[in-house]
């Protein structure tokens, strides 16, 4: 039988909305963990399929990239199918791209496994946050939001501890097969939990805007990937940036006349929304990069395995895992300054004790140091998008949530890329490459000390503004 869909839906928090919300949530984790698990997996990678570097980071670019272009498209799915339609549908997409990479016998074949994860997850990840922003009740809208951001707060740090452990005890295809009871529970999860919330209505896909900005995304991942290869300033990075810039131009201008819009570009017109986004994008920058730079300066430099390179973010991943609901309630209760500045400050903290003491560096004190990191980021991510999205009418929050997920995923790849650039350049032309490494870690880490200052001077404008009106 057919579910009804409602002219009204009233707002409770049950049973079925919390089941619905971590039935989408533990695909778009999965999504996130196996990401950051087979970034602890590449030597191997290179040594089986035999390819080199710049090769296997694909494994990361085309993942990323997929999700950046999958994401934009989720206004649009919300409004024209069932919730429970488009779940199934990116359940089956994921569940798919794990077997595919699970039975992996070529190095392309493991390449597309990752494309299909990432259309997958790129349609789960805005659908977790669009069922919490239309059918949690709005006094409990912070700690459902926090729940929700559980998933960003978590995967980044399990990936690389877990997969670590996984993949040297029991090779990289064990990331794999762990996940496939877990997402058959997810599944039975979510056909029995997802409820329809709003209206179905027929709107036209608009296929040449969706074209103009996957397109323009790719220029700038080709452009930042380009830099790596050839040298910042070469002749074919720089047109990939005009490429960029040009695609982005005609896609605004084409917005702007659309009847149908991919995405509705009023959302920009809030100052406040404007500012939470560009605090996310910063802090989702950071976070990959992070997550990139932390396993790596431990295998190469601090001289350890997979597991204890990997484990190093475990113990924030706790932190990040017992606060993100905690962190929704304290806004609740006190609003937004308090947290999401507090947040932002720890994390700053986090990123420039990280670039002091890398010149000798122990995984404990990488630990700790990471768990200051940690605390400030489950304390400043739900609370800066629901802050933000509470900014927008109903009618443009789920064209809020298209952006904020598509702009966190493209700033998670430029992350790694930056990151990994900045390391690799350090190491070009040495035969000491633990203390190229080092050396080229410490420069990372500044420039992601940069970026971090941003979130914490636009959350202060964006709150300051808020008290002032309150």
């Amino acid at each position: 039988m057919s579910e009804e869909v409602p002219t009204s839906f009233e707002r409770r928090l049950d049973a079925k909305l919390v089941l619905s919300v971590i039935a989408a949530g533990i695909m778009s984790f999965s999504g996130v963990c196996v990401e950051t698990a087979m970034n602890v997996t590449f030597p191997t990678l290179m040594a089986e399929f035999k390819i080199d570097t710049a090769t296997v980071q694909w494994m990361t670019t085309s993942y990323l990239l997929v999700l950046a272009s999958i994401v934009p498209t989720s206004s649009y799915l919300n409004r024209r199918f069932r919730t429970k339609t488009v779940f199934t549908v990116s359940m089956c997409f994921y569940i798919a791209g794990i077997v595919t990479g699970l039975t992996a016998v070529s190095f392309p074949m493991l390449l597309c496994g990752r494309i299909l994860e990432g259309i997958g997850t790129g349609i789960a990840l805005p659908l977790m946050f669009n069922i919490i922003t239309e059918q949690a009740p709005l006094k409990n809208m912070g700690a459902m939001m926090g729940i929700g951001t559980l998933v960003t707060a978590m995967a980044p740090a399990v990936g690389p501890s877990v997969g670590g452990w996984l993949a040297e005890n029991f090779g990289w295809r064990a990331i794999f097969a762990a996940l496939l009871p877990i997402l058959v529970v997810a599944f039975a999860l979510g056909i029995g939990s997802i409820r329809q919330s709003h209206p179905v209505e027929k709107h036209k896909f608009d296929a040449r805007g969706w074209a103009f900005l996957s397109l323009s995304f790719v220029c700038l991942v080709f452009a930042v990937d380009f830099g790596a290869r050839l040298g910042w300033g070469s002749p074919a990075q720089l047109a990939l940036f005009a490429g960029f810039a040009l695609l982005l131009a005609l896609f605004v201008r084409h917005e702007k006349s659309a009847d149908a819009p991919l995405v509705h570009l009023s959302v920009f017109g809030n100052s406040r929304f404007v500012l939470g986004v560009v605090s996310l994008v910063c802090l989702q920058f950071v976070v990959l990069g992070l997550s990139f730079l932390l396993p790596n300066y431990s295998q190469l430099v601090m001289g350890t395995g997979q597991t204890e390179a990997g484990s190093i973010l475990l113990l924030g991943c706790f932190v990040g895992a017992l606060m993100a609901p905690l962190s929704g309630q304290i806004l609740d209760k006190l609003g937004a300054r308090k947290p999401i500045l507090t947040g932002a400050s720890c994390a700053l903290v986090g990123v420039v004790l990280l670039e002091l003491l890398s010149g000798g560096l122990h995984t404990a004190q990488a630990t700790a140091v990471y768990v200051c990191f940690a605390f400030g980021q489950s304390l400043m991510v739900g609370n800066t998008m629901t802050a933000s999205l509470e900014r927008l009418p109903e009618s443009t929050r789920a064209d809020g949530n298209a952006v904020i997920n598509t702009l966190q995923q493209l700033a998670g790849a430029l992350g790694t890329s930056v990151a990994s650039a900045i390391v690799n350049a350090a190491q070009s032309g040495t035969s000491n490459v633990a203390r190229a490494t080092m050396l080229g870690t410490r420069s990372a880490y500044l420039v992601l000390a940069v970026v971090m200052v941003v979130p914490l001077l636009c959350m202060e404008r964006a709150t300051r503004a808020t008290k002032d009106a309150a």
